[in-house]
């Protein structure tokens, strides 16, 4: 997790395998009125959690959790 937390508030907005936009509905997000890019984040690359989060100027919202694959993306 220290990794995880490192990536994401340094570099949140890096395409990587294991850090990537979300596609199709998944893809956006409302939060305060505003609409945002969702993207999800693995911890692990052979792992199935999943953080789901979106990114306003330098702040990093996680919206959702998943201690495992989430079946929205199945």
């Amino acid at each position: 997790m220290t990794e995880t937390w490192d990536f994401l508030t340094r570099t949140p907005l890096h395409t990587t395998p294991t850090n990537y936009r979300l596609k199709g509905e998944l893809g956006t997000i409302v939060r305060g009125g505003a609409t945002h890019e969702r993207w999800q984040h693995k911890p692990t690359v052979k792992g199935t959690a999943r953080i789901w989060f979106c990114v306003h100027e330098r702040t990093v919202f996680l919206e959702q959790v998943h201690s495992s694959h989430p079946n929205e993306t199945k």
